[in-house]
């Protein structure tokens, strides 16, 4: 049992890749994604892997099951009970509004008004029990909850993060009377002060979780019926991994799991091939995924909207996301502008090139007609692309309206394309202090390598680098991911006053919790490291500063001292006279299972230079350029090309721009030199 898979469902594909690191072998698959049921496409996919179940170590998935049910709002009907006087804080929220200008705009909560309950009792910040719970009403509130067709329950009590009793005691009143086992508890699921952000993200787990639950276990049986003898693992948003079993429970913490898996895969290929510092970006069907790897590691974030007013406070890979795709669908606005997305045509009906009903044009179109993509190797699709069909559409519905022939009307799809595919960038590196110059573009996903050389340009990078599978990029990740859990446990007392014994204490059984579930998740690992933070401000402040901790032996004066050194080096001032706050405390557990080589994806070496397999004219600066094909299973260790230039390969196709140069790594990686336009 040697063999690893990891299997990644995006929006139009379904990419695997199987791995035997031990003997050097690797398999690859690609196949169309089923979006009303994502678990026909993961086990036709296995099929075209023809890899035997019986032999697979360890399954891993990353999905957009939750992450879809919450963006189209298809998520199960949810009740909530919660303190007396507090139903309405999931509406309350924080003071913003939907749209920056004017009073526009609606916003809906994901658990309905007539679904939320109110049951008398109260805990004080200090955990001290203020109103007993009433439990009768519990009962009441329950069956009432049940009549009226609620399938999930979440609870969520004001100052559950100081006493879970009374959350935990309703628990079992409702586990008695409800008919299933998606029952949420806030303190479960964030042990957190802040009751919105804690409410929302107990109201997505339950939310989610009979989705989650249902594909899973469909997934799970067929998987076991074609001969899987271990337990089914999926990738979470923290770009670790869990049980299916564990998944079911924590299912909020499966949202953006895939996009996690791809910058977990680009921060390893990153580092082996001397490139720590990179700009990641996942361009797929559907939507552009961009992350910021520094140092070799992801950045994390602690609370990410996924929807306007619907905050998810766990860790998360901090991934900024556009919908800008291959499937991204061009139109002129009712003000006379060219837009491209974030509508696609996703995987069925598809751009038009894929003959299977689609009428609008895409971003994919307009690169075929520029000669950018080869009509006759599209994958996925049967057939060459209808090139007339195409070259109508784009002249009909965007170059009509703006006066341009069909081949202008295709250069500015991908102008505007471009364009925002680099404000996404800047988003995640301008914006937070960072120049894009002293990282390299990391591109990968069906599309990312098609853009890749214009998006640097456009930025000033000097470096792309294009992975050996762009496409199966984010199933990498899956395979290379460890197995990962958080915890957090909030304090909000004075630093100078807090028990260090206590501190020690609660790290100790936020460690062995984690510990406890790797345990039971039984997935070989080569050694476990478990990381404490705490989170500090000064009183009177609401944003904190987190610091790395020694545990055991919490030593105040060292926490003190390194919370004071961020603040100064973050504001360029010091306030001694001010009282620092402890107010989280954080556990990282992670099990890291054996390190991958990543050379077992180079090709041979060879000295000879390799020949184009063809000629196709390609359009470049307003001119159609004479442009060498090449097949990139063949360009071997040491291969350098100069552009203009294209390498295909079943998975991506990467456009190499006049003026830059191309040359194939040690580990199979095409590094690309911008160089000037």
């Amino acid at each position: 049992m040697a063999w690893q898979i990891g299997v990644d469902v995006g929006g139009t594909f379904t990419d695997l890749l199987a791995l035997d690191p031990e003997r050097g072998f690797f398999r690859v698959a690609k196949v169309p994604s089923t979006p009303e049921d994502q678990s026909v496409g993961f086990m036709a996919g296995l099929c075209a892997l023809e890899t035997a179940l019986a032999a697979v170590a360890a399954l891993v998935h990353g999905t957009t099951v939750a992450t879809n049910a919450v963006l189209e709002r298809k998520g199960a009907r949810c009740g909530l009970i919660t303190t007396a006087g507090f139903r309405d804080v999931l509406e309350l929220g924080r003071r913003t509004r939907p749209n920056p200008y004017g009073m526009t705009g609606s916003f809906e909560a994901l658990i309905p008004r007539d679904l939320r309950a109110e049951v008398p009792e109260r805990i004080d910040a200090a955990g001290r029990v203020l109103t007993p719970l009433d439990e009768a009403a519990v009962r009441r509130e329950v069956q009432r909850l049940r009549e009226r067709g609620a399938e999930a329950l979440v609870i969520h009590f004001i100052h559950s993060y100081a006493s879970p009793a009374h959350e935990r005691r309703c628990a079992e009143i409702a586990r008695e009377l409800w008919p299933n086992r998606f029952v949420t508890l806030g303190s479960d699921i964030l042990r957190e002060v802040r009751e919105f952000e804690r409410g929302s993200t107990a109201a997505l787990n339950g939310y989610v979780q009979p989705i989650v639950s249902r594909y899973l276990g469909r997934l799970s049986q067929n998987l076991r019926g074609a001969g899987l003898g271990n337990e089914l693992l999926v990738m979470q948003g923290n770009g670790g991994m869990m049980a299916a079993g564990t998944a079911v429970d924590l299912a909020v913490h499966t949202v953006l799991s895939g996009p996690a898996a791809g910058a977990i895969a680009a921060a390893q290929i990153g580092a082996q091939a001397g490139y720590p510092n990179l700009v990641a970006c996942d361009m797929g069907g559907t939507s552009f995924d961009v992350s910021l790897i520094a140092a070799g590691e992801p950045a994390l974030s602690a609370e990410k909207d996924i929807a306007y007013g619907v905050p998810l406070r766990v860790p998360l890979v901090d991934i900024h996301t556009i919908g800008a795709g291959g499937g991204s669908i061009a139109r002129i606005t009712r003000a006379g502008l060219l837009q491209v997305g974030p509508d696609s045509a996703g995987a069925r009906p598809g751009p038009i090139a894929y003959g299977r009903g689609g009428t609008d044009v895409t971003v994919t179109d307009a690169n075929l007609l520029l000669g950018r993509l080869n009509p006759d190797r599209l994958t996925g699709v049967a057939g060459g692309a209808p090139m007339e069909r195409i070259t109508a559409a784009i002249e009909e519905q965007i170059g009509a309206p703006l006066g341009l022939d069909a081949i202008a009307a295709a250069v500015a799809v991908l102008a505007v394309t471009t364009n925002q595919l680099a404000h996404a960038i800047r988003l995640v590196s301008v914006e937070k202090g960072h120049d894009p110059r002293d990282f390299a573009l990391f591109a990968f996903g069906g599309g990312g390598p098609l853009h890749a050389v214009e998006i640097a340009r456009e930025l000033g990078i000097p470096t792309v680098l294009v992975p050996r599978f762009p496409g199966i990029t984010s199933a990498l990740g899956c395979v290379l991911a460890p197995v990962r859990h958080d915890f957090v446990r909030s304090i909000g007392q004075p630093l100078a006053t807090v028990e260090t014994g206590d501190i020690d204490d609660r790290f100790a059984d936020q460690a062995a919790s984690g510990r406890q579930l790797l345990d039971r998740e039984g997935v070989p690992l080569a050694e476990i490291v478990v990381q404490h933070e705490a989170d500090l401000l000064f009183r009177g402040q609401s944003h904190v500063f987190r610091v790395p901790v020694m545990a055991p032996g919490f030593d105040r004066s060292v926490v003190l001292a390194d919370f004071m050194a961020s603040y100064k080096a973050r504001f360029d001032i010091e306030l001694p006279e001010m009282t620092a706050m402890l107010a989280n405390l954080r556990t990282t557990v992670i099990g890291r299972r054996a390190p991958v080589d990543l050379a077992i994806f180079a090709p041979a070496e060879r000295s000879a230079a390799r020949q184009p397999s063809g000629i196709r004219q390609v359009r470049f600066s307003g001119a159609w350029i004479d442009t060498p094909i090449y097949d990139r299973a063949v360009l071997n260790r040491g291969t350098k090309l100069a552009g203009p230039a294209i390498v295909e390969q079943p998975d991506t196709t990467v456009v190499i721009d006049p003026g830059a140069t191309a040359a194939v790594d040690a580990l199979g990686n095409l590094v690309i030199s911008v160089g000037e336009r």
